[in-house]
């Protein structure tokens, strides 16, 4: 396979998994070469094993990084204060892609970035909706309501009254209070509790 040809099969796609290139008689291991070679020229960046991103001049926009995590780790919503930052509601720039996963924590450290992930019992990884974030492109992230209570549930003392008024909490509109209490219930720990 010619590299003009993959990305006319990505249509525009800056981010890949190897397993879509496995259709008909290809043989996985020539794949496999091939994708190693494209990342030695600089044409494409190894995310991480099978997950690929196209490199400058050859995509037409930066890829997000919220797509690039959704992509890395595929059980996996944009939580914390990545999630709580889009929304508006704390006030820093997070330089660092935050998400939560059943899976394995995992710090991941790439071309593109840095990500995340965060583990969480599987009973509580819901609260998240699908967006468009790019052009196209949608990822998962958690609700604002389920952003906050992730970041208490998994920040050690955080819920310390000194600790929630650090996080200088705006534009508070955004989190429904109603929404707020029936979520925090859903995670029947004493700390959620006196942290809401």
């Amino acid at each position: 396979m010619k590299f003009e040809e993959l990305l006319k099969l990505l249509k525009g796609e800056t981010v890949f998994s190897s397993s879509m290139l496995l259709v008909g008689n290809v043989s996985a291991n020539s794949i496999r070469k091939q994708l190693t070679r494209w990342v030695a020229k600089g044409k494409l960046i190894q995310l991480r094993r099978g997950i690929y991103a196209v490199s400058q001049p050859y995509r037409d926009m930066q890829p997000h990084p919220f797509f690039i995590a959704n992509m890395i780790k595929r059980a996996s919503y944009i939580s914390l204060q990545s999630a709580l930052g889009h929304y508006g509601i704390i006030p820093e720039y997070v330089p660092v892609t935050t998400s939560i996963t059943t899976g394995r924590a995992e710090k991941i450290t790439t071309g593109p970035g840095r990500f995340y992930f965060n583990h969480i019992k599987k009973e509580l990884f819901w609260g998240y909706q699908e967006i468009n974030i790019q052009k196209n492109i949608k990822v998962f992230i958690a609700k604002p309501e389920k952003s906050l209570l992730d970041l208490v549930y998994l920040t050690p003392r955080s819920d310390n009254i000194n600790y929630l008024k650090e996080l200088r909490l705006q534009n508070t509109d955004k989190i429904n209070t109603g929404i707020l209490i029936d979520f925090a219930e859903k995670y029947r720990t004493p700390k959620i509790k006196r942290a809401s």
